[in-house]
């Protein structure tokens, strides 16, 4: 009797409720949503089960938060949950992301004008040729988001989330869809912020170029043109790289007030 006692213990132990089941389903389904988006530094380079097994991190670090619900009465119900939840996830990594794509459009817009469209280096994310600046924009962004604790304010945003929202309540509204718009339309003036300035010095040094050509024809301004334009843009890339992560950060913030209205609607 006593071994029969310990055995039923033990098995009521470990078994699990249904309720527990479907809130980890849900918080996971909602967490890997985001996770489609969320600008890692090794992107596609690394293994594809590293974005799961972080996905599965982040949905047991907010075990206190888990809903406590009902498990669906029908499949359909609980297919329209899922694509809830996917949905919720996708929206929050959609808006991160901006964040580092603000970087890359920047870095897009200097490439042609600075000549360095011209050479190109393996980029590590999807181990095809990319710009120079391009593959350097990517892994500094990939760096500031974990250097600034952003990656903490995702896992804080999924937690504000499932105080808001319990399993398939979340629907995406008009306002919710307008505000991703206007926070992804942030992405091309902080890229236009970053490069704006390079580019006006671009313009002068063709001016000056072009001046010189003029007064004295016998120079060859054709061939001094391009490696002029790329020292200039190098160095006035450098002078102005310490106000890089005032802009990200300030970006960043912007992003997550989306987020945080979006969540907490």
């Amino acid at each position: 009797m006593g071994r029969a006692h310990a055995r039923q213990a033990l098995l009521d132990m470990l078994t699990v409720p249904a309720s527990v089941l479907f809130a980890f389903l849900m918080v996971l389904v909602r967490m890997l949503g985001a996770f489609v988006f969320v600008p890692l530094p090794v992107g596609e380079a690394g293994p594809s089960q590293l974005r799961v097994v972080l996905a599965l991190a982040c949905t047991f670090a907010l075990y206190p938060r888990w809903p406590v619900a009902n498990p669906p009465d029908s499949l359909a119900q609980m297919v329209v949950w899922l694509v809830s939840e996917a949905a919720l996830g996708v929206s929050i990594g959609l808006a991160v992301s901006f964040i580092s794509e603000s970087m890359t459009v920047g870095a897009q817009m200097l490439s042609m004008q600075a000549g360095y469209a011209f050479a190109s280096m393996v980029d590590p994310t999807t181990q095809a040729d990319s710009g120079v600046l391009l593959v350097v924009a990517q892994l500094t962004s990939g760096l500031l988001f974990f250097a600034t604790g952003l990656d903490r304010q995702v896992v804080q945003a999924f937690a504000w989330s499932l105080d808001k929202y319990p399993p398939g309540a979340f629907a995406i509204s008009k306002g919710a869809a307008e505000m991703l718009l206007r926070t992804g339309a942030g992405v091309f003036i902080v890229g236009l912020r970053i490069a704006l300035p390079i580019i006006g010095l671009m313009l002068m040094t063709d001016i000056a170029l072009a001046l010189l050509g003029r007064i004295n024809s016998q120079l060859h301004m054709v061939s001094l043109a391009m490696p002029a334009k790329m020292l200039v843009a190098l160095a006035m890339l450098s002078a102005i790289l310490v106000v890089f992560p005032a802009l990200y950060s300030g970006f960043a913030a912007q992003v997550f007030g989306a987020v945080r209205a979006i969540v907490a609607r």
